[in-house]
């Protein structure tokens, strides 16, 4: 009767959780036409992006399974692509979300990072993942 009480237990804790899904699939991608104004939207598998002024990119980051969240994205060149307050900025746990306006011709790149997620009070590894994205602006 024991085990029966454990069994049962176990799995009214397991369905009263809800759905989790475990496995390395990604969250969804960003789309293709990124809509509210934005040119092209980029994520972390993108590594390159091109721009015309005045246009708009939306900068989309997962967090990987064992990491924590990506840094706020910042540009190396504030003059050439600037960051705007991004309108759908309501993001789910683990995503990261930024945007940025082409101000004037020229590169810039975006980066960002994330270090693991450690348990408190144990020993955490020393290292980061790096995010870059090289953006070409034309006029």
């Amino acid at each position: 009767m024991k085990k029966l009480l454990i069994v049962l237990a176990s799995a009214l804790v397991l369905t009263a959780c809800g759905s989790y899904n475990i496995g390395t699939g990604s969250g969804p991608s960003p789309s293709t036409n990124p809509g509210l104004d934005f040119a092209a939207a980029v994520s972390e598998k993108d590594h390159a992006a091109t721009l015309h002024v005045g246009q708009k990119l939306e900068v989309v980051l997962h967090a990987s399974n064992g990491m924590n969240n990506w840094t706020q994205p910042k540009s190396s060149a504030s003059s050439i692509l600037a960051p705007v307050v991004n309108p759908a900025a309501t993001a789910v746990r683990g995503v990261t979300l930024a945007a940025f306006q082409a101000m004037a011709p020229g590169q810039a790149e975006i980066t960002s990072n994330a270090s693991p997620a450690c348990p408190s009070g144990q020993p955490c590894p020393m290292y980061l993942q790096v995010y870059s994205v090289k953006v070409t602006i034309t006029s």
